[in-house]
């Protein structure tokens, strides 16, 4: 059964797996531990998350690994082109040290590793950061992973990633990701009406937007009356994330994740994890960021 807020009792807290709608860890559980290792996912779990989202690329030698940027100088300090690089020698890098003492060691993982991480009922949205070329290796990890379909969902800016990420793996929600730029002459973009006509065009079942003002009732409808999903991204304050949630956004990915989701739900934390307010030691060692 699905409890509510006080005060707000048509939004609903997540309590069930899968519940929608869902907060989501951005990069894992960022920001208390390095994005995109196994600590920030696992850590992300034991916080409570719904799901996860990471970014992936395709190394030189057709490995599919877990970074954000597509060369590893933020992370690791050394400036290294992901797809240029085979996995050994991209594994060799320490991208936990910049976070701090505690994550010094951390790796980047590859995707069959975070896929591990998932528990039974709850949910990983891939980010495909490079081109299509990624999707037969992505297809083979997914189906060696043993997740069920409905727990995998996969993302891109790219809306000829998407529309070949459905024809290579129909079974899976695919969501296409949009910014929002304002044009002095014809105002915020794409419009609601625009990100339909992609997602139609790529048959992508939603689309994953930032939070932005232009996020509003009439948007929201213009998408739910063609039964297509809207996700939001990144919200990392409770006004904000109530906001969505009365519009009826479907997914809610956040830095802090467990502490948002327990925030909304009126939860306590649990004791001895992060994401409390604590603070955790700076970056102290080698030659990252």
């Amino acid at each position: 059964m699905s409890r509510y807020i006080a005060g707000t009792e048509h939004i609903p807290c997540f309590g069930s797996a899968l519940a929608t709608p869902a907060v989501i860890a951005h990069r894992g559980a960022a920001d208390d531990a390095p994005e995109n290792t196994l600590a920030a996912f696992k850590l992300a779990w034991q916080q409570g998350a719904d799901g996860i989202e990471g970014d992936f690329h395709l190394t030189r030698d057709g490995e599919i690994v877990c970074i954000h940027d597509a060369d590893t100088r933020r992370t690791a300090g050394r400036g290294v082109k992901v797809a240029e690089a085979t996995f050994a020698e991209l594994r060799r890098l320490d991208v936990g040290c910049w976070k701090g003492e505690p994550w010094r060691g951390a790796r980047i993982p590859t995707l069959g590793e975070v896929l591990a991480t998932v528990p039974a009922g709850k949910r990983v949205c891939i980010e495909i950061k490079c081109g299509a070329e990624i999707l037969p290796a992505l297809k083979a990890a997914l189906a060696g992973s043993g997740l069920q379909s409905e727990q995998a969902i996969v993302m891109s800016f790219d809306p000829n990633v998407i529309a070949e990420a459905k024809r290579l793996l129909p079974q899976l929600k695919a969501l296409w990701l949009t910014d929002f730029k304002a044009d002095p002459a014809t105002g915020v973009q794409p419009t609601a009406t625009e990100i339909l006509q992609t997602l139609e065009k790529t048959g992508a079942e939603g689309v994953g937007c930032r939070a932005h003002p232009v996020v509003d009732q009439a948007f929201m409808q213009t998408l739910r009356t063609a039964q297509k999903e809207v996700h939001l991204w990144t919200v990392d304050d409770v006004p904000t994330a109530k906001r969505y949630l009365e519009l009826g956004a479907d997914s809610l990915t956040s830095n802090r994740a467990g502490w948002l989701k327990r925030q909304l739900c009126g939860e306590p934390g649990n004791p001895g994890l992060p994401n409390q307010e604590t603070t955790l030691p700076k970056r102290t060692c080698g030659d990252s960021r």
